[in-house]
C-alpha cells in the first residue's frame, strides 16, 4: 500500500493546482485525501475520456493539473487523449491506477488483460512512465515525471502498482 497523504503531499510540492480524475479503488484513499485537504481543486469527470480535455484547458488557462485514472481509463481514452494532450503538446502528469498489475506475477492463476495492454500502449505513444510501488519512490518519480513532461512537452505517467490507504 501507498501512504495517500505522503502522495498528496509530493503532489502539492510540485505545485500542483488540480486534480482531475476519476476515483478507482486504488486512488480511492488518495482522492478522500484530496477532498479533506482545499489547497488543490478536485474535478471529479463521469468519464475518463473527459480527464485530458479538461486537464489541458486548465493548463493553456494557466494552472498546473494533473490527472489520476485508472489503466483501463487510460485504454477508454485514447482519442480523447490524442486529440488534447498529446498533439497540444501539454506537459501532463498522469498517476495511473495500474489495474492487473499483481495478475501478471509468476505462477497467477488469471492475467488481467486491462494490465498487459498498458505499457505496450505507452510505449506505443512514446509516454515516458515508472512504476511506483513504496512510498521511498514517491518523491523521485514525482520529480522525474514532472521534469520529463517539461522536457519534453508531453505528458508522463506514474503507474501506482497498488493501492493508495
Amino acid at each position: 500500500m501507498l501512504s495517500a497523504l505522503l502522495l498528496l503531499e509530493h503532489i502539492k510540492n510540485q505545485g500542483v493546482t488540480d486534480v482531475v480524475g476519476l476515483p478507482d479503488n486504488g486512488s480511492r484513499a488518495l482522492f478522500e485525501a484530496l477532498c479533506i485537504d482545499s489547497s488543490v481543486r478536485v474535478i471529479n469527470v463521469s468519464r475518463e475520456g473527459e480527464t485530458f480535455a479538461i486537464a489541458s484547458g486548465l493548463y493553456l488557462g494557466g494552472r498546473k493539473p494533473i490527472v489520476i485514472i485508472q489503466n483501463t481509463g487510460f485504454l477508454e481514452t485514447g482519442d480523447a487523449f490524442r486529440g488534447t494532450s498529446y498533439n497540444m503538446a501539454i506537459p501532463i502528469v498522469m498517476i495511473m491506477g495500474y489495474r492487473g498489475y499483481k495478475t501478471m506475477a509468476p505462477g497467477s492463476e488469471r492475467v488481467d488483460t486491462a494490465a498487459t495492454f498498458l505499457e505496450p500502449t505507452l510505449n506505443a505513444w512514446n509516454i515516458p512512465y515508472s512504476l511506483l510501488l513504496a512510498d521511498e519512490e514517491i518523491e523521485p518519480q514525482l520529480n522525474d515525471a514532472f521534469s520529463k513532461a517539461e522536457a519534453t512537452s508531453l505528458p508522463a505517467a506514474v503507474l501506482l502498482g497498488c493501492d493508495t490507504e
